[in-house]
């Protein structure tokens, strides 16, 4: 309503008041919180960079939406309207709304905005996020006959995970032959990187002579260990069973494993996967399988609500 002042007679007089601009918002706020979940969820889990994109449009949409309201003005008092004719009210062409040029350059400028920060950030967002889902999978790995392998006794295998990456590539297994269950061949097949910062462990057996093999996917080399009763990371002085199940030390988890397959009666390894437990003993085992995490990083406990859900691989 207007400002209303007295003349020194007494009688009121209207005064136009100033606009008032609308009040601020949380919406930039909201908006910056979902690009911030949309960018960690790129990181840790599509559920929660889905969340944060939900999030992005709906607050998005909102501070738009604010920004672009017209500038609200008071009411002002005006005088009593005088009589009208129905006929002339019918006759009178209805305005069209506008908006002032304040709103348009406001506009334009966050469009303007949008664009030049679209045009910088995408690429160099890219090249930061694109290389850890691109590339990044595992070869099938070529061990060599299954006799290689004695039964109920760890081998040490040393084997090129990729045929291209030449020493870089080089990965070892911890391989036990478990014989035969239901007409299939069974085998515990453990990576050597401890689940604490990713060094090397080591079996605690006796080891004997080396040999190397050759196969399709070039030099195999393999130890056999005797009596092995667990395995040991010598920097930081992580322990495991001889299932990989953690039983000392700072390690978050179980041992990683290998997925396998027999082909042409050669043991050929497949991806890796975490573990979260292991319960019973060799081709009876149960593994709490997750798909293969970082070292360092829990896929069990309260955290586990950060990563894909456990299956049972019997």
């Amino acid at each position: 309503m207007a400002d209303e002042l007295e003349r020194p007679g007494g009688e009121p007089v209207e005064q136009e008041a100033e606009p008032h601009l609308p009040s601020p918002t949380i919406w930039p706020f909201a908006f910056a919180a979902g690009v911030a979940l949309l960018l960690v969820g790129l990181i840790l889990n599509w559920l929660l960079a889905a969340i944060g994109a939900i999030l992005v449009l709906v607050f998005g949409f909102l501070w738009i939406r604010e920004a672009t309201r017209e500038v609200r003005r008071p009411p002002t008092a005006a005088p009593a309207p005088e009589p009208v004719s129905e006929l002339a009210v019918d006759e009178e062409e209805e305005e069209p709304e506008r908006y002032p040029r304040s709103v348009f350059l406001e506009m334009s400028t966050l469009g303007v905005g949008a664009l030049i920060g679209g045009i910088v950030t995408l690429p160099a967002l890219g090249f930061m996020v694109a290389p850890a889902f691109v590339g990044q999978g595992h070869d099938e790995v070529d061990l060599g006959p299954i006799d290689n392998f004695p039964q109920d006794q760890f081998v040490i295998t040393t084997f090129n995970s990729k045929k291209d990456e030449g020493s870089v590539g080089r990965r070892t297994a911890f391989i036990r032959n478990n014989g035969v269950k239901n007409d299939v061949p069974s085998f515990t097949i453990i990576s050597n990187r401890c689940a604490h910062l990713g060094c090397p462990t080591q079996p605690q057996g006796l080891p004997g002579k080396p040999k190397e093999v050759k196969s399709s996917s070039g030099t195999v080399r393999i130890i056999p260990v005797a009596s092995v009763s667990g395995f040991q990371c010598p920097c930081h002085g992580g322990a495991y069973d001889d299932e990989g199940n953690r039983t000392a030390g700072p390690p978050v988890r179980a041992l990683d494993r290998y997925e396998f397959l027999i082909r042409e009666g050669n043991l050929v390894l497949g991806k890796p996967y975490s573990v979260g437990k292991v319960i019973g003993k060799s081709a009876d085992a149960k593994i709490e399988a997750y798909r293969v995490a970082d070292p360092g990083q829990h896929v069990d406990g309260p955290e586990r609500y950060l990563y894909p859900p456990k299956v049972w691989i019997p």
